[in-house]
């Protein structure tokens, strides 16, 4: 259990090997990294393209009476993932949880009232 969690000696080993090298490998494979990144494109993701998708997800859904449906959360402008009950239209679970989501929001609007407010 604790190989796991940890990366058991494989991971203390990949570990060790990262501080053994040198400053120009590891330029080197940032380097690399970097040469990755630029070279696969990111499509946008259109409308089309993603109602397809939940579509397919709430098929895959409907053999468990459910639905996804996506909520806009007003103050932090993202959207968040709902779980419906087809029958009962009872919201089964929230991904993130709109509680958390609120709480963010609270604690960012209040961290901005204390950083903005002159003194």
């Amino acid at each position: 259990m604790i190989d796991k969690v940890t990366g058991g000696v494989s991971g203390i080993q990949s570990f060790t090997k990262l501080q053994n090298q040198t400053s120009e490998e590891v330029k080197q494979i940032q380097a690399q990294e970097r040469h990755h990144e630029e070279t696969t494109t990111k499509e946008p993701v259109t409308k089309e393209k993603l109602e397809d998708v939940v579509h397919g997800m709430n098929e895959f859904m409907a053999t468990s009476n459910t639905h996804l449906k996506f909520e806009f959360h007003d103050k932090l402008k993202e959207y968040y993932v709902t779980i419906v009950d087809d029958r009962t239209q009872e919201i089964v679970k929230e991904i993130p949880a709109k509680k958390i989501l609120d709480m963010h929001a609270a604690m960012t609007e209040f961290v901005g009232l204390m950083v903005d407010k002159k003194v």
